[in-house]
């Protein structure tokens, strides 16, 4: 064989108890599970052996909420999440991504997600459909792929870009037509599902008939719909319910991203959630949902506007912010009214923490509130937050602390609960999530507190994802699979990313294989691109 692991503590995947066994692996697969004490002759060898005592063994991680959607292309090392165990991430989330598109549509997309992903200067954008993206991360680097494997969801928000623009109005009968068109091509490609950003322009102008034709074509190719929903604030229980009733008329698969209950008015109310969607799930809904393990959110300073602000693009958001009358509007919603951006609840400004700018003479906002650095030029926070949009052209990300920790730990615990970081990699000061995630599960939530045994975490970060996903070969640990694999010390695995220091990579992971190839050897990034685009293999229902 290629690569014995000898003596590993197995942690496969199913939530059941961990076992001790060689793993041998050839072509990329497991080729065999020996497990202790077993009488079948000798055991498996190979060319090279690894030495895994005290180490345990378990699936790649699967990030099911990642925002590396250009990251991929331009960093070959990508440690933020190979360091972690990550070996698949799914990109394409909130409803706003690269593919598809036309020349207009990509400039404009472009401009709304700086804050997300760069600007996207250093990309050669040579695709313009879902194909031909997951084709670029195959041939990326000189035809060597990527560092981590990917799937992609098709971005509503960009769809209705492309179909629509930027107005709040109804789609048209031949926009919808169009739109419809757009994501059954991209299923056809290898998408595994459609996202959202329903509090996101202009993904949020769409009303839930035409959410439900779209969904309808998602799920002929057995896909799932993943919707960032209306609001994780003053209307969170109604925008969940509103995602379970709409995903059930469509017929269509549910995955609820970064499902939390935030802000004041939700402080305990993770217990509603979940009775909400245990009630569904007995009604025979098929749902899951990811979270990350942390409190604070973190988003565009851009997205906290009112829907209304944001009509026509990010060029009309600026004129608007640049109009006193129009400014001092926006500055009513967001203060007195609520905006639908900050989820129906007045904005607090010492909870928004900026984490990033695009313009460096800026950099002196990073890390401290709006309210701080207001205090510290002696004017509103308002003013603060109007000037550094124009001047950072919208740029700006935040950290939003607004979360509550007894709702993370309720809502992780579920059956249906799976982890993704939503880890945005841009900015000076990134939320520690993109960094540290998965060992944080692991370490503070399953080692310190108990909140998950090892296995049942495990679990949690494996075969459920996998099994959301369809792949018919992933998310276990078990002869024929892919030998995606990840080798941890429960004793010492934990986050190395804080809030002061996000970018520090996690301890207490020595070795990541992507199909049998080591991309963290001795806890070290090697030079290995494994990774390749994860294509959906679903034909449309009832065809052959």
């Amino acid at each position: 064989m290629d690569l014995v692991i000898r003596d590993a503590t197995v942690i496969d995947g199913t939530g059941t108890p961990s076992y001790r066994a060689d793993i041998g692996i050839t072509g990329g697969r497991i080729a065999e599970i020996r497990k202790k004490g077993e009488g079948r002759g000798p055991r498996p060898t190979a060319r090279r052996t690894l030495d895994a005592d005290g180490l345990a063994l378990s699936p790649g991680f699967v990030d099911m909420h990642a925002h590396s959607d250009l990251a991929l292309l331009r960093d070959p090392d990508h440690s933020a999440k190979a360091a972690q165990g990550v070996t698949l991430e799914v990109l394409g989330q909130d409803g706003l991504s690269y593919a598809p598109v036309d020349t207009r549509t990509l400039a404009e997309v472009r401009k709304a997600i700086t804050g997300w992903n760069g600007d996207g200067g250093d990309i050669d954008f040579d695709w313009r459909t879902v194909g031909e993206y997951l084709d670029r991360l195959d041939r990326n680097f000189g035809g060597e792929g990527i560092a981590v494997n990917a799937a992609y969801l098709i971005p509503q928000g960009t769809v209705r870009m492309y179909a629509v623009g930027w107005d709040d109005r109804p789609a048209t009968d031949a926009e919808l037509a169009r739109m419809k068109e757009l994501v059954a091509q991209g299923m056809a490609d290898g998408a595994v599902g459609m996202s959202s950003g329903l509090t996101y322009t202009p993904g949020m102008y769409a009303d839930d008939a035409e959410l439900t034709e779209l969904c309808r074509v998602v799920a002929r190719y057995d896909g799932y719909y993943c919707p960032h929903h209306r609001s994780y604030g003053a209307g969170a229980l109604g925008a969940y319910e509103e995602m379970v009733q709409l995903t059930r008329n469509a017929g269509c698969a549910l995955h609820l991203a970064h499902a939390t209950m935030n802000f004041g008015v939700n402080k305990g109310k993770a217990p509603d959630l979940l009775a909400l969607l245990d009630d569904a799930l007995a009604a025979g809904a098929d749902i899951s949902l990811d979270t990350y393990p942390y409190t604070p959110g973190c988003t565009t300073l851009v997205a906290m506007l009112p829907s209304w602000a944001s009509e026509g693009g990010p060029e009309a958001v600026l004129a608007r912010l640049a109009d006193d009358a129009t400014a001092e509007t926006v500055r009513h919603h967001l203060e007195v009214l609520g905006s639908d951006g900050c989820h129906g609840v007045p904005i607090e400004w010492d909870t928004i923490e900026i984490s990033g700018v695009s313009v460096p003479a800026l950099a002196d906002h990073v890390g401290r509130t709006v309210a701080e650095s207001a205090r510290l030029r002696g004017e509103a926070p308002w003013v603060t937050a109007r000037r550094l949009l124009l001047d950072d052209r919208l740029g700006s990300t935040i950290l939003q602390h607004v979360g509550h920790e007894e709702n993370v730990r309720q809502i992780m615990r579920h059956r249906v609960h799976t982890g993704g970081s939503d880890g945005i990699l841009q900015g000076d000061k990134p939320h520690p999530r993109a960094y540290g995630t998965f060992p944080h599960y692991l370490g503070r939530y399953v080692r310190e507190l108990g909140i998950l045994s090892l296995e049942e975490c495990v679990a949690h970060l494996t075969s459920r994802p996998a099994a959301r996903l369809r792949l018919p070969d992933r998310g276990h640990v078990r002869e024929g699979y892919r030998a995606d694999l990840v080798l941890f010390d429960p004793a010492t695995v934990a986050a190395g990313s804080t809030f002061e220091t996000p970018r520090t990579l996690p301890v207490g992971i020595p070795h990541v294989l992507i199909d049998g190839r080591f991309v963290i050897e001795d806890g070290r990034r090697t030079s290995v691109l494994a990774g390749r685009a994860v294509r959906s293999s679903r034909s449309v229902r009832g065809s052959r």
